[in-house]
């Protein structure tokens, strides 16, 4: 009798707390893992603030902005009082406040012949400016704004964005036009999940791109919490950018960066010295994020043609498809677009190039 009774006791089914007990604590358990796994390999490390303990020294001449940030910058050319034009330079991705190519480039009788100031400065997480983990395209603008303010570039000043650089400058002219003197984008990323691009223009110049920074784009987009392990595990290449993989570059490219060497960035290793994650990554979440405005709908802010926008783009470049830029100068007829053929994203290196760009920028003031 008593083994039967056991036996029962065994097939009785039990009560339906315990089971949701189980339930439960199977849930915590899996929820502990993942988080643990999280926290161990996917959640970026903390930004090494700089003037922190520990952190990277400050050196460069910083503004403090709306929200207690700083703003490194890096000031060019004539001095300010006595330019007549006043340009704020952006740089792309993987770049700092250093690598100011259109100052420090630029002919220096022509800075003089046309009264240049340039100001160059770090965008946030990178160099010795502070991180902005809720750094948008019109933040960033915000940013640039008040730069100029606190430097006094007067009521209007010139732009002038470099490949990643390009989603600032676009984002001045959809918030600031009133500031703008004039605009100048030059081989700018473009973000393929633009709601104006037509599916088969974006799918066109996607598929352009090495198959490494296919899927970067992917996870940037989709899963911007996974990017920081996709471009730091060594199971497969990550971004070809965040690796600085030079093997997908056009000859051209090539060709430039074997000619330059290692003078092309001397001050490499101070770029991401705060950190890969608000720096490299922060770009390509806001580069190919969900933006607040389509730069397809804007508008001319130069009805009155007291200044131009300008887009230069290599033929060539293996970075930004040029198919993509063709379509967005022929969706803005106000736009000037200039192709340089034979070129790469680095053509502005070449010979007389960042002349020839700045002085079609200045040419509405000039004339």
């Amino acid at each position: 009798m008593a083994n039967g009774s056991s036996s029962r006791s065994l097939l009785k089914p039990l009560p339906r707390n315990s089971l949701l007990l189980s339930s439960s604590v199977m849930i915590i358990i899996v929820g502990i893992i993942l988080a643990l796994t999280y926290q161990s390999i996917l959640k970026p490390p903390l930004p090494k603030l700089c003037g922190s303990l520990g952190g990277p020294p400050i050196t460069a001449p910083r503004i403090k902005l709306r929200d207690g940030r700083h703003l490194a910058y890096k000031e060019h050319g004539l001095p300010r009082e006595k330019a007549n034009h006043k340009i704020v330079f952006i740089h792309g991705s993987d770049s700092c406040r250093h690598d100011a190519v259109f100052a420090t480039l630029l002919s220096p009788d022509l800075v003089q012949e046309l009264g240049v100031y340039m100001v160059s400065f770090d965008k946030p997480g990178y160099g010795e400016s502070d991180p902005d983990p809720n750094r948008t395209p019109k933040s960033l603008v915000l940013d640039i704004e008040e730069l100029a303010d606190q430097l006094s570039l007067g009521s209007r000043f010139y732009v002038i964005g470099k490949s990643m650089g390009g989603q600032a400058a676009w984002g001045c002219l959809k918030y600031i036009p009133h500031r703008l003197a004039g605009v100048t984008l030059v081989a700018p990323v473009v973000n393929y999940y633009w709601r104006n691009l037509p599916l088969n223009i974006s799918t066109e110049g996607f598929n352009l791109q090495q198959k490494r920074d296919q899927w970067a784009v992917r996870v940037a987009h989709y899963a911007p919490w996974l990017i920081y392990w996709w471009n730091t595990q060594n199971w497969f290449p990550g971004s070809s950018v965040a690796n600085r993989d030079v093997g997908i570059l056009s000859q051209p490219d090539k060709d430039i960066i074997l000619k330059m060497g290692s003078s092309r960035k001397p001050h490499l290793a101070e770029v991401r010295q705060q950190g890969i994650h608000e720096s490299i990554n922060r770009d390509m979440i806001v580069g190919f994020g969900n933006w607040e405005f389509d730069p397809i709908e804007l508008e001319n802010p130069f009805l009155n043609k007291e200044g131009s926008v300008h887009l230069w783009q290599g033929d060539e470049d293996m970075l930004v498809p040029v198919t993509l830029q063709r379509y967005i100068a022929h969706k803005l007829p106000w736009l000037h677009y200039h192709e340089v053929p034979g070129s790469g994203h680095f053509f502005p290196f070449a010979k007389g190039v960042v002349d020839e760009i700045v002085k079609t920028a200045l040419m509405q003031s000039i004339i």
